[in-house]
């Protein structure tokens, strides 16, 4: 304890060494930041101003597009800012802040999956009484809680964080996470670790959920070509969404525990940034895509459009 200093800053030391390519970095990083903008409203907006969207399914993916917004913007205007600077700094109460967004994202993101893996089972496994148990009433309760228990658990793991003393204010990665300001800790308390511990347990039992949910609903659909049809078409896009944020978080997570400090500083950003550039960019396209509700409403505007432009040409 006698190490313990007053942090105000952190330093971020996951640019050193990219000096050289650092515009081209830039100019990648705002157009995949504006990929997302384009391809996430583009998805909201359309279930929004589409009466026959505004289905549980629907709008359980348009709070998923919305989340992927909310975590992006907790990352990369911060990024961009760092590519343009020389020193590569971030306040202590804006660490905190960026931890506590990008981790209730992902946390959020999970919470959403499960409600998508849920609509399913009921659709296919229990189709006659859908509509009693995903009436608009509960579709509300479950998205209310779908964005409150991700942001109370990080809440109070952030708090928890926030009370540590700490012996040292360098992060060695492009964003912070509160695991790494833990690390940073003079000591560690009984509950900066049986905290975080419940949060992974919590949130892995998430993903068991989505999975076994899909094992059954496999069974099902065998015995149904209509099921079959229904788990293909709705279905599919949900499980490709959930095994990507899956594999990209575990990158992460499994590096920044376990992972060399020979690797290279490129391989490690992209580790980094795997999960706020591939899940943000690729669950709406899929989504835009495979359903086609949201793929034929899309090209109905888009159709239209480019028919009042021939007109008045």
């Amino acid at each position: 304890m006698g190490n313990e200093t007053v942090i105000t800053m952190f330093t971020l030391s996951g640019l050193n060494g990219t000096a050289n390519y650092r515009v081209a970095l830039f100019a990648l990083t705002l157009l995949s930041y504006s990929v997302i903008w384009l391809v996430n409203v583009t998805i909201i907006l359309t279930i929004i101003v589409t009466k026959s969207l505004h289905e549980p399914m629907y709008i359980f993916l348009c709070n998923l597009c919305i989340n992927g917004l909310y975590g992006t913007t907790g990352f990369y205007p911060k990024f961009l800012n760092d590519l343009l600077s020389t020193t590569h700094v971030i306040s202590y109460a804006g660490c905190l802040l960026q931890g506590f967004v990008l981790h209730s994202s992902a946390c959020a993101d999970f919470s959403l999956l499960a409600l998508m893996a849920y609509d399913r089972y009921v659709a296919i496994c229990r189709p006659l009484v859908y509509h009693s148990m995903m009436s608009k009433q509960r579709v509300c309760v479950f998205v209310f809680f779908a964005w409150l228990v991700p942001f109370s658990l990080l809440f109070i793991s952030t708090v928890t964080t926030s009370t540590s003393g700490l012996c040292g204010s360098h992060i060695p990665k492009i964003y912070c996470v509160n695991w790494l300001i833990s690390n940073l800790a003079c000591s560690s308390s009984v509950a900066s670790i049986v905290i975080p511990a419940f949060n992974y347990t919590f949130y892995i039992g998430h993903v068991i959920f989505v999975f076994w949910s899909y094992i059954y609903m496999i069974r099902t659909c065998l015995t149904s070509k209509e099921n079959r049809g229904k788990f293909m078409q709705t279905c599919v896009p949900h499980l490709f969404s959930l095994t990507i944020v899956v594999v990209s978080l575990l990158f992460d997570l499994l590096y920044m525990r376990f992972g060399s400090k020979d690797i290279s500083q490129g391989v490690q950003n992209f580790m980094a940034m795997e999960f706020l550039v591939i899940p943000p960019i690729i669950n709406p396209l899929i989504y835009g895509f495979k359903l086609t509700q949201i793929r034929n409403r899309i090209q109905n505007c888009m159709c239209g459009k480019s028919s009042a432009f021939r007109l008045k040409s």
